[in-house]
């Protein structure tokens, strides 16, 4: 019997937020879909997470235009999922910067990841058709790369995996603020499809040292105490550590990925089932859990074709 993706009935609009974290520091939030971050500095712009397409990228905009009207010249990928970068298009940046590890992925994986997110979301992809290409880097970076705004500071860094091989993050040393990519969630499910849960928390324990007085999340509103910053790290790692443990005990007691599936549903819904796209995320998280656990490191490519078989061998009850 086919089911169709949890994400597929998922059509409502949302609520989109545009807050400032610190003079000239934006968070740009959508109740749950992907966000984006905006930095402004004396010469410049700098856009983190480019949106699914060209004209949900025009919002973005938008509200940048209505604050200032320098030109937007850095535009940052945390890392390759369709619905962060194929927006990219629209902010006519000089430089599209992503950890070199991003670009691989990009290459491996591009076109697959753009066919089957675009099924699996069709809300977060209005005016697909305005995307011109796949978005490539311009510029790319093994471990950091400093850039200076204009009187701001900004630190770019792939402090390791976690939710892909090639995770960035965007840090202002002088105001403490971070922007997390999907490394940190906040009241959103983590999509670890693509994850090396294996790393997730050692990396997640780099950010927490950080220290960061407000964060913008992959999915999730714009935090602004520390108190809040490092409960969506916790609340992060508590996800990805009790998906990886139980996917261990599968394993070994030799279930298959439905058992495995099942028992994790069972055990995990009592404490986050109530954080969005649960439902959604739980398959892939699952699939590619129980493949780490197994030894396989890299993770699958997940194809449109692939998602489908997935997807009705895991809810088919």
């Amino acid at each position: 019997m086919a089911h169709t993706f949890a994400s597929q009935n998922d059509l409502e609009e949302k609520q989109k937020s545009f807050v400032e974290l610190a003079d000239g520091v934006y968070g740009y939030t959508t109740e749950g879909d992907p966000n984006s971050g905006v930095i402004i500095g004396e010469d410049c712009v700098m856009i983190i997470e480019a949106q699914a397409t060209p004209r949900m990228a025009e919002d973005v905009i938008g509200k940048i235009r209505a604050v200032t009207d320098k030109p937007i010249k850095y535009l940052v990928l945390s890392h390759y999922h369709a619905v962060r970068v194929l927006g990219a298009s629209a902010y006519k940046a000089q430089e599209i910067i992503s950890s070199h590890k991003t670009w691989e992925l990009i290459v491996e994986r591009g076109q697959q990841d753009w066919d089957s997110e675009f099924q699996r979301f069709p809300r977060l992809f209005r005016g697909h058709e305005s995307i011109p290409s796949l978005t490539w880097p311009t510029l790319t970076f093994d471990t950091k790369l400093t850039l200076d705004l204009g009187n701001r500071k900004v630190e770019i860094m792939h402090l390791g995996e976690g939710h892909t091989r090639g995770d960035t993050i965007v840090w202002l040393p002088k105001e403490q603020i971070l922007f997390a990519g999907d490394l940190v969630e906040f009241g959103a499910t983590p999509y670890c499809g693509d994850a090396q849960l294996k790393n997730w928390g050692s990396t997640l324990q780099s950010l927490s040292e950080l220290k960061p007085k407000a964060l913008v999340p992959g999915r999730g509103e714009a935090l602004t105490s520390e108190e809040a910053c490092q409960e969506a790290i916790i609340g992060t790692f508590n996800f990805t550590q009790m998906l990886y443990q139980q996917a261990i005990l599968s394993i070994t007691r030799g279930e298959s990925l439905k058992q495995c599936y099942d028992r994790m549903i069972k055990t995990m819904s009592p404490h986050f089932a109530h954080w969005v796209i649960f439902e959604h995320c739980m398959p892939f998280n699952v699939s590619r859990a129980y493949d780490e656990a197994s030894g396989i490191q890299h993770p699958r490519i997940w194809t449109d074709e692939r998602d489908i078989e997935m997807w009705n061998m895991l809810n088919d009850y």
